[in-house]
């Protein structure tokens, strides 16, 4: 992490697979972090440019806090990948290979799994409907929207369509449309997954509030288990993204996510 100055704000930038982070550390210094400063830094012209931004915070009962905001400047209770490339980051700093992740999600467990990889359990899946949650009671395996997508809360809503080809997808257009179905009182993550095979997934992601990125670990999560439900494929699948794989598992004491993470660079923002 970069020194603490007295005039600007230190930040590391990370990514994992290309859905990229601003990290801000509370604990090295305090910040003044809301909606405001996250939309600012996440123009990419006159900011850093990010798709979620995730603070750190000391907390008595885990090794840390995570706070997660999206490029909109509004806050997500998950996110996958930041979460791996944090604990990543920790893990390497402080000699751990396990932490406990304390966010609003709940409490997250990270592991060392070897070679530099971490794994996250990104908890159990919310299936029912006041859960993920719906604007009313409905069956969350099938919803009756045209493709009829599944239904499932990760800590943040998602919206998995099945389709024959992602290359007929206008991704843009269809993804905007349905993050803010009236379904989705919260608006919703939205994923395009084909199936190519029992235990393998090519996907594409929209994401509430920041919009198209290259990947996205509680979609892949979620996709998982809706694909499962569905009797699509098993409960270990790989999952293709824009900017990579990830490994998912979808075990009896949760989501368990697996992948590459980056430590880009370390700054000083000014504002």
């Amino acid at each position: 992490m970069s020194k603490t100055t007295d005039n600007g704000l230190p930040f590391m930038k990370m990514h994992g697979l290309g859905n990229d982070f601003v990290v801000i550390d509370e604990r090295s210094k305090p910040a003044r972090v809301d909606a405001a400063l996250a939309v600012a830094m996440a123009d990419r012209h006159r900011g850093v440019g990010f798709d979620q931004l995730a603070v750190i915070s000391d907390t008595p009962d885990s090794d840390m806090r995570l706070t997660f905001y999206n490029a909109d400047g509004s806050l997500s209770a998950a996110c996958g990948n930041a979460t791996r490339c944090i604990a990543r980051w920790e893990m390497d700093c402080t000699g751990k290979d396990v932490l406990r992740i304390a966010t609003a999600r709940g409490v997250l467990h990270a592991i060392e799994i070897g070679g530099g990889v971490t794994s996250i359990n990104m908890g159990h899946p919310q299936t029912e409907w006041a859960d993920v949650p719906l604007s009313h009671e409905m069956d969350t395996l099938e919803l009756p929207i045209d493709g009829t997508p599944t239904a499932t809360g990760m800590g943040n809503p998602h919206c998995t369509f099945f389709v024959e080809d992602l290359n007929t997808i206008d991704l843009a257009r269809q993804g905007a449309a349905h993050e803010h179905d009236p379904l989705f009182p919260e608006r919703t993550n939205v994923q395009f997954a084909q199936i190519i095979g029992p235990d393998h997934i090519r996907m594409r992601v929209w994401e509430r509030g920041v919009g198209i990125t290259l990947a996205s670990g509680s979609s892949s999560c979620a996709a998982v288990v809706a694909a499962a439900r569905r009797g699509l494929t098993g409960h270990n699948v790989r999952v293709d993204l824009d900017g990579g794989t990830l490994d998912i598992a979808w075990r009896d004491d949760g989501v368990w996510m697996s992948g590459p993470t980056a430590h880009v660079f370390d700054g000083v923002w000014h504002p």
